[in-house]
């Protein structure tokens, strides 16, 4: 205990030791003064949505989570710039910064960092089709950056290296909107942080990546240096008991764990099915959904069938939700090749594994076990639970259980279990395509909602954006 006591104050110490003016040290203001916690960011996937169905983000859950650990309301501010968000933190309007911001040399010299929440590469971004870049100094047009970002400064330190290196720094754009224009063709180049990347692509899985230039950049929060000891404090105890208890890994996991794998044919199907298939099926994943966000019912069934109501396995199973006989009559399905049948049997299916789940698994980690026991069964997910509980493992957190899993395919580990062999790992990818097709899906709606309320006439994709003719591959699907 001793031991960890003297880390502990060791950490607070170093995160204690930013530059403070020569003069006499400001006041403090006591934490107990502060009426919110005002968090200044920045609009992003990653980082901060605000929709009509609920506020979503790895920074504004993280924040949200802070604010109830110091028993404060929170208040997300999101600014247009990062100077904006500078400025604001400087004036006092916002009390900390929580943008997904990278920990840079100047940023150290100008404000006081948290600990590092997780790590990204900064890659060259360019267009699928077009040339590949492969040297900084024989780019075909100059690289375009947002201004004041951590990329910035890593332009300067490889202009050096590469003499005939030009950027140009925009104020008028976010990271978001550049990402666009690359894949609408409207710009060459520009650099994304590696899960800003991997989220972007499927929306815009024209997005590709190129060089890495600069490898596992730690991403912080931003504080003032000068009276905001008490709350540097608090945040250092926060982070400390997040990681203690895993919750940062789980949000690590929630955000980003899924999206590394990406099939640029599947993007683009998926997003063609949502405009040409979807709608002739949106009202019944709507109306069976019951408690559960239909697009999570809707993503289930575009992952077993491809929105395809005679869908085949070559095990047997049929129809949108790809149900087996078995299953079809215990739910009261008398035809598997009826769209609305197969939609509401699938969907009492799943509502039924939710039940069945242990109580120990969190609620927004549920689905994710309840889509691999759709996937693989629900025996052989209990398996994997009591083996990562073996291995030292938490059973109830779906970034351990997706480790062990795959563990089922081995002789070692699944002579050991009850139910045997199983294709975990299939399990494993089944449930990251589910939770990229429902990420897809929200951002679709997102885009539509912000269509409207600006009085656009639709929220639909153009024409141009949408390949003439993808094939779609047979669905992957496991008997139920």
């Amino acid at each position: 205990m001793k031991k960890l006591t003297a880390v502990f104050t060791a950490i607070l110490l170093l995160a204690g030791c930013q530059k403070l003016p020569m003069a006499e040290t400001p006041a403090q203001t006591p934490l107990g003064q502060f009426e919110t916690l005002r968090v200044g960011t920045l609009y992003g996937p990653q980082i901060y949505v605000a929709s009509p169905r609920g506020d979503s983000g790895f920074d504004y859950e993280l924040a949200s989570r802070f604010a109830d650990f110091i028993n404060k309301p929170l208040e997300m501010v999101p600014y247009g710039s990062i100077h904006e968000l500078y400025q604001a933190l400087d004036e006092g309007q916002i009390d900390l910064i929580a943008a997904g911001l990278g920990d840079t040399e100047t940023r150290r010299s100008q404000f006081r960092l948290s600990p590092p929440l997780y790590h990204v590469n900064q890659l060259l971004v360019y267009r699928e089709g077009s040339q590949i870049p492969a040297d900084l100094n024989n780019l075909a047009e100059p690289l375009q950056v947002v201004a004041d970002s951590s990329f910035v400064e890593t332009l300067e330190d490889l202009k050096p290296e590469y003499p005939s290196l030009q950027w140009q720094e925009v104020n008028d754009k976010d990271n978001e909107e550049l990402l666009s224009m690359i894949a609408s063709g409207e710009l060459q180049y520009t650099i994304a942080d590696s899960t800003s990347l991997e989220i972007n692509r499927r929306f815009l899985p024209e997005l590709r990546a190129s060089l890495v230039l600069k490898e596992q950049q730690p991403v912080v929060w931003l504080l003032p240096t000068s009276n905001s000891d008490s709350l540097m404090s608090e945040l250092l105890r926060f982070w400390h008991q997040e990681k203690r208890d895993g919750t940062l890994d789980h949000l690590v996991e929630k955000y980003f764990g899924h999206v590394k794998r990406f099939d640029y044919v599947d993007t683009r199907a998926f997003i063609r099915a949502v405009k040409f298939r979807l709608p002739q099926f949106e009202q019944w994943f709507k109306s069976y959904a019951g408690e559960l966000d239909w697009r999570k019912l809707a993503a289930t069934s575009y992952q077993e069938s491809h929105w395809n109501p005679r869908a085949r396995s070559p095990t047997g199973v049929r129809g949108m939700m790809m149900l087996t006989i078995p299953t079809a009559q215990q739910l009261g399905v008398d035809d598997r090749l009826d769209p609305q049948q197969s939609i509401r049997g699938g969907a009492e299916y799943l509502a039924t594994i939710l039940e069945t789940l242990p109580a120990s698994i969190p609620d927004e980690e549920r689905m994710w076990f309840a889509l691999a026991s759709y996937n693989v069964g629900f025996g052989h997910v209990e398996d994997a639970r009591i083996l990562a509980e073996k291995l030292g493992k938490n059973p109830s957190a779906w970034k351990d259980v997706k480790q062990v899993l795959p563990l089922l395919q081995k002789r070692k580990y699944y002579q050991e279990t009850k139910y045997g062999y199983a294709r975990g790992s299939e399990a494993v990818q089944y449930v990251d395509n589910i939770r990229r097709y429902y990420d897809t899906l929200v951002w679709l709606d997102n885009q539509q909602s912000q269509q409207a309320l600006a009085d656009n006439n639709s929220g639909e994709l153009n024409d141009d954006e949408i390949p003439a003719a993808v094939t779609e591959p047979d669905a992957a699907v496991q008997p139920r």
